[in-house]
């Protein structure tokens, strides 16, 4: 059976961090956990459930997350944020993969926790993840504070059982203090990519955001939750868009 390395990046995470680290036990071999020097009691339990801890200044998520996979000992990776858990069936799923591994990344899908409800709709499930991979055999990119793990061409991929569970936001003030801080991350890297935000934009993404969310993707199925997320998410695009303004 092939090891595991399971990573996880982190900065003030006492309140999520034991429970992903529990849905851990009999999946991976190692658990390293990159913290950008937490103030709370994110070491301490750490360290308590026997996870390798490691301090390292935070540039960005793509760049502490590919920073993360070097301390890897094993090229099989499982990614997880501080705020994810394993389901038991994708636990399964993933032990299999352990036994015997057929492609070079596995997806998985990710079901939302928002303010205790499940979602099933808005666009949130399946929410496919790709978190799970030879890490010889690609790395972290995208645009921050949206990073998305890219496998080399000529690679193979297939998709896991079960669920990655995403303990989202407990409140409905934890989102917008999350929309506050991932737009102004989000703006900033546009800008440095030197895309421009305009008046059109600033009207018309968020408009077109909500429609997408709350009825192509039938977010009005989530009753109260599903038009707050899908009204957040719009908010969200506005604000980016806004401080981008600003930038230029």
């Amino acid at each position: 059976m092939q090891k595991l390395s399971a990573v996880i990046i982190t900065f003030n995470e006492e309140k999520n961090i034991g429970r992903c680290l529990d849905s851990l036990n009999g999946v991976a071999n190692e658990i390293v956990v990159v913290d950008s020097y937490s103030t709370d009691r994110t070491q301490s339990i750490c360290l308590e459930k026997g996870a390798r801890f490691i301090t390292h200044e935070f540039q960005g998520h793509i760049e502490q997350k590919n920073y993360a996979i070097t301390q890897a000992r094993y090229p099989l990776v499982l990614s997880l944020d501080a705020d994810e858990a394993l389901s038991p069936e994708l636990q399964g799923s993933i032990i299999s993969v352990k036994k015997q591994q057929k492609h070079d990344g596995y997806t998985m899908n990710r079901l939302n926790n928002y303010c205790g409800k499940w979602i099933k709709y808005c666009g949130w499930y399946p929410d496919r993840k790709l978190r799970l991979w030879d890490s010889r055999k690609g790395r972290w990119g995208g645009t921050n504070p949206h990073d998305v793990f890219i496998l080399d061409k000529g690679t193979s991929k297939a998709h896991l059982k079960g669920d990655l569970l995403h303990y989202s936001y407990d409140t409905i003030e934890s989102h917008y203090a999350q929309i506050e801080k991932f737009s102004s991350i989000g703006a900033k890297a546009l800008h440095e990519k030197g895309i421009k935000s305009n008046f059109f934009k600033l009207l018309m993404h968020p408009a077109a955001r909500f429609f997408k969310a709350y009825f192509l993707k039938l977010g009005f199925l989530d009753g109260y939750y599903g038009f707050l997320i899908s009204k957040n998410s719009a908010y969200a695009n506005f604000l980016k868009y806004k401080k981008l303004w600003r930038l230029q």
